[in-house]
Formats: structure tokens, C-alpha cells, sequence
């Protein structure tokens, strides 16, 4: 297609608790919550929410007995990780399906789209239309002139809806904003910027990018400056996307009170990693270890170690990264990422957050 270039991202709304409506018509319209084996007795958190459950309060990533407390009568569904891949399959050939565009797939239930027309709005709605037609699935479109912008801007249309964020409105849409509405800064980040005296959208995006480093490092600041702006890369990448590292994490039920229970978990997750890390045939390069204590206090021990594909070396490094738990202290969750080497044709940068693939 000829045209301006834009850069949409389509983002589907409330995509597993929509799969799971489909399958299961009478749930339409009812607060549906989709998180571990569906069972609120025990722990494990949120995957996602139907729009009827959010409206109570409930957000992914919360414990789902916190979630069932605030909607009695939620129905509760275990993540059918299978059923959510194959939706997102129709849907990812949908979108290369359309009139000149590029997919970058980001996610399960998301991707950018490169595509030159004049009118993007109208191109977003036939878009969505073919989603809907193939799928049943209905998505959100975010137009830009970045794939930041685009990303941003999907959050002002959902559900079902289209908008536009480009330079022209940026400050007026967002200027006013806190920093944390921004994509890639979070409570702990904007936090700091507010020690800087830096607290919405349009301070940040007048900032002088130098005065950031001392806070947040060379190549950190001046991209939150950049953010600020919702600067970044307009292109969008075709490429396949080539997984950085696999990891694996287990909500223990009960919690780990004594080293021996500790040692056996992480050599399980060791195990369970390198069974992924072996099917990408890449070494392991750096290994990160995640602890949750009870009751909710997360931390996470990293290194980057030799290159290697040998497991006895990754397990040796996986449990001297154990030592550095804290004995005797309750242990809710461990989780453990391998991190692989990239191969050469790999997408460059692989998140649009550092300034574009």
C-alpha cells in the first residue's frame, strides 16, 4: 500500500478471559477471572480478568484469593496456555494477512503494524473487523508515530476502540500525566524521577537529558527523556522473534522453611530450564535467580557466568546462587532464568522500549 507510513499496535482486549467466552458463551457478561488452576484456595495470581472483574478492582498479577474475596461470585478459570496459543496464532495470521502490512509480534495478544496509507483510522477498523470476523476476538488499535506512541496510544482506545498519539498531540494527551502512566516506567522508577522533581509527562519531556544520568546512568536517563517525549524508533521489524532466555517459577503451596526443601526446588527449576534452554540449542550466558519471601517480599540474585551448554556447570551456578538466600526465612516462590546467547541474524535491541527494534 502507498501512503504515509504509520505504526499501529494492536493490542486484543482481555484476551484469555475472551478465549475462555467463547468456549463457554453463557459466561458472557459475568466477572470472569483466569489465574493458576482456578482454584482461589490455593496460591497462584491472576493471569487476567474480564472487563466486568476489573471493574471490582481486580488487575492481573494480583494473589487470586485476594481476587475472589472482591468478586464472590467471580467465575474462576485455570490458564489453558494451549487454547490461549492457538487464538493468538489466528490472530497473528490475520494481521499479515492485511493489505501491505509488517508484523512484529510482541506477545500472545499483541503486535505492531507497519503499513503506509492516509488514513490509518480507516485501516485500523478494517483491521480490527478481520480479527473479529476470523477470531471473534475483538482488539484494540493504537496509531503512532513511534512505536512508543503506538503503543501508548492503544491504552486511550480500548475497548474496541481506535486512537491516534503522535508528536503533534503527545504533550496535550499526556503532558499532564504521571510519570508512571508512561510504558517502561513503573511506581519505583517514577519515584525517583520525582526526586528529581520530575513528576508528569511534560516535565520529564523538558528535561535535559544529561541531568538523568547521575541518577539513572548514560544510557538509562537520556532514555527516559526520550520516553518522555515518546520519541523512539518508527520501524517496524519483521524478523522473527528469538527468545533472550527461558525461565520457570513455582508458587509453593506451603512455604520452604529449610535448606534441603530449597536445594530440591531450584534443581527441579534448573531442570525444567534446561530442558527449554536445550531446545534452542544456544549456551547459557547469565543466570538470574528470583525468591519470594512470605508474605510477599520479592528479590532476585543475578550473573552473568561463561558461556556454556553443559548442564552440570548451569545447576553448579544455579545453587551458588542459592547460598545467597537468607536461611530460615520463608520462601513462597522461586523462579529461575537461563539467559542465552543471541544468534547473529537476531532482531537488534528486541523491546521498543529501548528506543526500537
Amino acid at each position: 500500500m502507498s501512503g504515509s507510513p504509520w505504526v499501529l499496535h494492536v493490542d486484543l482486549d482481555q484476551f484469555l478471559a475472551a478465549v475462555e467466552v467463547l468456549r463457554r458463551p453463557e459466561l458472557a457478561g459475568l466477572p470472569v477471572i483466569v489465574g493458576g488452576r482456578g482454584d482461589p484456595t490455593k496460591r497462584a495470581v491472576v493471569s487476567t480478568a474480564s472487563y466486568e472483574a476489573r471493574a471490582y478492582g481486580v488487575r492481573s498479577g494480583m494473589p487470586l484469593r485476594i481476587a475472589a474475596r472482591k468478586v464472590p461470585d467471580a467465575v474462576i478459570l485455570p490458564v489453558d496456555r494451549e487454547a490461549y496459543l492457538e487464538a493468538s496464532d489466528a490472530v497473528m495470521a490475520t494481521l499479515r494477512d492485511q493489505p501491505g502490512a509488517t508484523v512484529q509480534v510482541i506477545g500472545w495478544d499483541e503486535a505492531f503494524i507497519g503499513v503506509g496509507t492516509d488514513d490509518p483510522e480507516a485501516y485500523a477498523r478494517s483491521l480490527q473487523a478481520a480479527v473479529l470476523e476470523r477470531t471473534r476476538l475483538h482488539c484494540s488499535v493504537g496509531i503512532g508515530d513511534t512505536l512508543v506512541r503506538a503503543k501508548v496510544a492503544t491504552g486511550f482506545g480500548k475497548p474496541a476502540g481506535v486512537f491516534r498519539l503522535t508528536a503533534a498531540n503527545w504533550l496535550e494527551v499526556m503532558g499532564g500525566l504521571p510519570t508512571k502512566e508512561l510504558w517502561g516506567v513503573g511506581s519505583k522508577v517514577s519515584a525517583r524521577l520525582a526526586a528529581l522533581g520530575i513528576r508528569t509527562v511534560a516535565e520529564l519531556a523538558a528535561a535535559d537529558p544529561q541531568d538523568l544520568v547521575p541518577e539513572f546512568g548514560p544510557k538509562m536517563g537520556p532514555w527516559y527523556a526520550q520516553l518522555g517525549r515518546g520519541d523512539g524508533s518508527s520501524v517496524v521489524d519483521s524478523t522473527p522473534w528469538v527468545a533472550r532466555g527461558h525461565s520457570r517459577e513455582t508458587t509453593f503451596q506451603r512455604d520452604l522453611t529449610d535448606a534441603a526443601q530449597v536445594d530440591g526446588a531450584v534443581r527441579e527449576l534448573a531442570a525444567r530450564v534446561l530442558e527449554d534452554v536445550a531446545a534452542e540449542g544456544r549456551p547459557v550466558v547469565g543466570l538470574t535467580l528470583k525468591v519470594r519471601y512470605a508474605p510477599f517480599d520479592t528479590t532476585s540474585h543475578g550473573r552473568k557466568i561463561p558461556e556454556t551448554s553443559d548442564p552440570g556447570e548451569v545447576l553448579a551456578r544455579a545453587l551458588e546462587l542459592a547460598s545467597a538466600i537468607e536461611p530460615g526465612r520463608p520462601i513462597r516462590l522461586l523462579g529461575l532464568r537461563a539467559e542465552l546467547a543471541m544468534p547473529a541474524e537476531a532482531r537488534e535491541g528486541h523491546t521498543p522500549t529501548r528506543s526500537g527494534w
